[in-house]
């Protein structure tokens, strides 16, 4: 009676392999859904960093490389922004460059394909870029809008991951009052942060809504 008892509880090893297989991807899926719930614009397509951008917005690429997004990353690094640290409570000498509780918003499409993963590996996905607000090439880069197609559509774009215009709740996911810089009656004015935070807002050569 002891042997049967013992055989008929025992687990096959093969089904030792699926449930780890299986727990495997369960937690796979479930970071990936946390890092997800903290991007600008997070599409279901890849990123292709800000150069490629450039290549037909260079005057909006200029812009943006004088604003504070571009900058952001510099934050995380020790010795910089000292007196904000300070009034914020945080240690103004330590290096937040690999910190995963900060990545997601000093850094474009972290830890998703195409984006942010360290320094040292992807160093042009650092700062908040053009992904950031209009949502990851991956699907309209050199596809939908690309030189050959001057007159394309803007809604073919945004089928295939453009954000345009970007809304409040894309910037809000990290301009909140969860930010360590800011209070619990922080107030995040959209028009204004629009205006004079990202780029000029550039007449278009074409139109995007009809076709010609």
């Amino acid at each position: 009676m002891p042997e049967e008892s013992e055989s008929r509880f025992s687990i096959a090893p093969r089904y030792w392999i699926i449930s780890a297989v299986v727990f495997g991807l369960f937690s796979a899926w479930f970071t990936y859904s946390i890092r997800l719930k903290h991007q600008h614009g997070v599409g279901v397509f890849g990123y292709v960093g800000a150069e490629k951008c450039k290549q037909c917005h260079e005057k909006q690429f200029k812009d943006w490389q004088e604003t504070r997004m571009a900058r952001s990353f510099e934050v995380l690094k020790p010795g910089v922004a000292v007196e904000a640290k300070r009034i914020a409570k945080i240690d103004p000498n330590t290096d937040f460059t690999h910190d995963a509780a900060c990545l997601p918003c000093h850094t474009t499409g972290y830890g998703l394909v195409g984006g942010f993963s360290s320094i040292e590996q992807t160093p042009h996905m650092a700062g908040v870029t053009c992904e950031a607000c209009h949502g990851p090439g991956g699907g309209y880069v050199e596809t939908v809008m690309s030189r050959d197609k001057p007159t394309f559509l803007a809604k073919d774009a945004v089928e295939k991951g453009l954000q345009y215009p970007p809304t409040e709740a894309v910037c809000r996911v990290c301009h909140n009052e969860n930010s360590p810089f800011v209070g619990m009656d922080y107030v995040f004015d959209f028009k204004e942060r629009v205006s004079r935070g990202t780029h000029h807002h550039y007449p278009l050569q074409y139109t995007h809504d009809k076709q010609r």
